[in-house]
């Protein structure tokens, strides 16, 4: 409707018989200057609704894709990220890639520890506790994915009950468990419930970490203290290397279903792992 009342006015010009030009140019040129300003009055738009150069400028560099960040070890799967954190909250005395400093007596080359029987005794139950508590928490699988970690030929509480009732043979008095290992069973049962990236973090690195340097402690005790015995403990019913490949593969098909931010929340927890296992292991001492 807007448009109407610049076209009557030039219409009006024409119908004048003594306005009209004598020359066919000059018509032709009012008639096709109609038909511009008539276009361009129908299809012109609002300047508000116009989007400045610039601005097309920053969206078209907002919405362009950016690189995906790598996290180190992500090409081989989420288990290889774990280890690679893992490997740095270890001294370089303890491994290659450690990094931290030696604070506590736990953390020096296992060849200059000088463990005791009562220490020791002290470990085994403690730890007998949190790996009971593991075992019991993928039995109940209060998340379905926990039951994919069941019977994987880790477990180590039927192994440790051998070893303590060996012991009591021996004439030696099995303690209770102490605070350390009553606190993490406790902290691996709530988080168990409440958080699972958390809890798959404590049980990657308690299985994982007694299979490498829980061994060697294994042994230094054994040649200190018990005639260079084997205990239970530190063996396993098959290839060992199978077993734990087993289980990577199946920590790597669980966290597939994660989000980044789940992935890193489950990375995040390694230092209160290593914590929890160092305070436990520090009875030995």
């Amino acid at each position: 409707m807007a448009s109407l009342t610049p076209i009557s006015k030039t219409q009006f010009l024409f119908n004048k018989p003594h306005l009209k030009s004598s020359s066919p140019c000059l018509e032709t040129f009012f008639q096709s200057s109609l038909v511009s300003k008539r276009l361009s009055f129908q299809f012109k738009v609002p300047i508000s609704d116009r989007m400045p150069l610039k601005a097309a400028t920053v969206v078209s560099a907002t919405t362009a894709e950016k690189p995906k960040k790598r996290y180190p070890g992500e090409a081989k799967g989420f288990v290889e990220e774990m280890r690679f954190v893992a490997m740095k909250l270890h001294t370089r005395e303890q491994a290659k890639e450690g990094e931290k400093e030696v604070k506590e007596k736990e953390e020096e080359a296992v060849r200059k520890w000088e463990p005791t029987i009562d220490g020791y005794l002290k470990f085994l139950v403690d730890s007998k506790l949190v790996y009971d508590t593991l075992e019991g928490i993928v039995e109940k699988a209060v998340f379905p994915f926990y039951a994919e970690f069941r019977n994987t030929g880790l477990e180590r509480s039927e192994k440790l009950a051998k070893d303590l009732e060996w012991f009591k043979e021996q004439g030696y008095t099995i303690p209770e468990p102490s605070s350390p290992g009553v606190t993490y069973s406790q902290i691996l049962q709530e988080l168990s419930e409440k958080d699972p990236q958390a809890f798959i973090c404590h049980f990657y690195n308690i299985y994982f970490a007694h299979s490498a340097g829980g061994r060697m402690i294994g042994r230094k005790v054994a040649e200190q203290l018990l005639e260079k015995k084997e205990l239970e403990f530190y063996k396993w019913d098959g290839d060992l290397s199978q077993l734990l490949q087993n289980v990577r593969d199946k920590l790597n098909k669980v966290a597939e279903s994660w989000t980044r931010e789940e992935k890193n929340h489950c990375l995040e927890e390694t230092e209160k792992s290593f914590k929890h296992s160092g305070e436990i292991l520090r009875l030995i001492l």
